[in-house]
């Protein structure tokens, strides 16, 4: 069978599965979401935090609520990590220095898991655990929940009230994210990924030189590092390591854990605003995007012009064989159309204009399908721009699902739209007017440029994967890259729920026969057209200068 035709079959078999799971998983994160009773478990998790489940929020103690729990995990995470030398299961491994304990911890809280070291060489297992896959979860229901905040903004009239958000984190961790997480890691075990806590194991490698291999509670952080789109990887070298993706199917396996809840959300925004055909829309937005990267991704690294690419039949530098080219390309457009970040093969050994499409899927927002709960939101923010402009073009005020969009809502979608380039751009061009960041860069030229605008497009966005080819674990990359995912996260979730609240507060306007039917094809390909146009216009002068100069050269 040839590669094309495998990569094929194999982005089909995806898709068919999202499209099978879509109905019965959303309805069952729906019911999850909005079930009028708590369980046992939740109630006793309600008692030790202090809080009333029955009490709901205006959008502002919502968001303080999210900003509490995550600053409190911040200094959790960074003490667990300076401590890791006094704990059990530390393998003997000293204290994480602070500035990268301070990146490592503002990584996985955000949701980013951007990595800066490696795992099996610096984090003990204990950390591994309780630390750092704790945050995997919840890092994972915070966005959720921001998400279902939104949604019950357009869902609601004449109030201030979004619900609880410890009663959404509770929910969503306990009721989606741990069994799925517990089945996922039960058939990674299955397919050869490793689950114990071992210190590791001296071998003899074919060549016949000593080598400890470290083991480790690897199945269980690496099926909620995928389902929760966080990304971390228990070893340096992520999904491409056999230890965390043994086998093709695993490697399929990680691409629907990946996808599922992203691409299932818009089924709960329908049912919760009283019109599936909205969700379906929605859906169909992230789809045309999604398919679109991916093929095109795969595409250039399969058929990418140069010399050695054609000697070999493909662009596979970098690629593990077990894998090929084309699962490699298909990972690497999920986890960067999403905010996952996990990595089966180099993205800086990619095709230049390969590289590019990694960069513009992030640029994009993640939003086809994008990050648990940030996708949604994203995209429910580009609908509401999209909304505004058609508004416009026609002399209608512009209504979405029923709400005005006004002066206030666009000025909270405008907001939530620049936040994360402005950080991207400033970023990378304070690393490149910087002398001591460009001295950590292996490449000169375009390629160089592309590393480290890659690197802050991940770190802006919260998806924690990596160009390399830059040495990133020093004081200026460490401080200035967890700013980036600290502002990058947590200004858009302010925005979000500002948006939110004042959405609610508004008393819905009828449909009338001018009102734009957001739920039609043309409203599908007007998003997609903003999507992009929004993106290209931000963006293009820096591509231009990076992967695009390199390509085309």
């Amino acid at each position: 069978m040839s590669p094309t035709v495998a990569g094929v079959l194999f982005i089909v078999s995806l898709v068919a599965v999202l499209v099978l799971l879509f109905r019965p998983f959303g309805d069952y994160m729906f019911r999850a979401i909005t079930a009028p009773r708590h369980l046992r478990a939740e109630r006793f998790v309600y008692r030790v935090v202090g809080v009333n489940p029955d009490g709901e929020q205006s959008w502002g103690v919502y968001a303080r609520s999210v900003l509490a729990f995550s600053a409190v995990s911040v200094l959790f995470l960074y003490v667990f990590q300076r401590l890791q030398d006094r704990l059990w299961l530390s393998l003997g491994f000293g204290p994480v220095r602070p500035g990268q304990a301070w990146n490592t911890a503002v990584s996985f809280v955000t949701n980013t898991n951007w990595q800066s070291y490696s795992g099996e060489s610096t984090m003990g297992h204990l950390v591994q655990m309780s630390g750092l896959a704790v945050q995997n979860f919840v890092s994972a229901a915070v966005g959720v929940s921001v998400a279902v905040a939104l949604v019950r903004g357009f869902a609601r009239s004449r109030t201030d009230q979004l619900g609880n958000f410890w009663v959404d984190l509770v929910r969503v961790s306990l009721r989606v994210l741990l069994p799925v997480a517990v089945l996922a890691a039960l058939v990674l075990i299955a397919g050869g990924v490793v689950q114990n806590l071992s210190a590791g194991t001296e071998v003899t490698t074919l060549a016949g030189a000593g080598q400890h291999v470290t083991g480790g509670p690897v199945a269980s952080q690496e099926a909620i590092k995928e389902l929760g789109t966080n990304g971390g990887g228990f070893y340096n070298a992520n999904s491409s390591h056999p230890f965390e993706n043994p086998t093709g199917w695993t490697n399929w396996l990680q691409i629907l854990l990946i996808l599922v809840i992203p691409f299932s959300l818009p089924r709960v925004f329908g049912r919760m605003v009283g019109d599936r055909r909205q969700g379906l829309a929605i859906a169909g937005i992230m789809a045309v995007l999604a398919i679109g990267s991916t093929i095109a991704l795969t595409v250039l690294q399969l058929h990418h012009a140069g010399t050695v690419p054609a000697a070999a039949g493909a662009a596979t530098e970098g690629v593990e064989t077990r894998f090929g080219v084309a699962q490699s390309a298909t990972f690497a457009a999920a986890t960067t159309l999403t905010s996952t970040g996990a990595v089966n093969s180099f993205h800086d050994s990619y095709t230049a204009l390969g590289g590019m499409v990694t960069m513009l899927n992030m640029m994009l927002g993640e939003v086809a399908p994008g990050g648990v709960g940030s996708g949604l939101y994203g995209m429910l923010i580009l609908a509401v721009i999209t909304v505004f402009v058609a508004g416009l073009m026609v002399g209608r005020t512009p209504e979405y699902l029923g709400k005005k969009i006004g002066a206030r809502e666009i000025k909270f979608a405008s907001l939530y739209l620049l936040t994360t380039p402005a950080l991207v751009l400033v970023g990378t061009a304070t690393a490149m007017s910087s002398a001591s960041a460009r001295s950590a860069m292996a490449n000169p030229g375009p390629h160089g440029l592309s590393e480290v605008l890659y690197a802050y497009t991940s770190a802006s966005n919260n998806n924690g994967s990596a160009f390399a080819g830059i040495s990133v674990n020093t004081t200026f990359y460490n401080t200035t890259l967890g700013l980036c995912m600290l502002l990058g996260r947590f200004l858009p979730i302010i925005f979000v729920l500002g948006l939110a609240g004042s959405l609610a507060r508004q008393q819905p306007v009828p449909a009338s026969a001018g009102t734009l039917k957001t739920y039609q094809p043309l409203f599908i390909g007007m998003v997609v057209a903003v999507t992009v146009v929004v993106v290209l216009l931000t963006y293009l002068p820096a591509v231009a200068l990076g992967p695009l100069a390199e390509g085309i050269r």
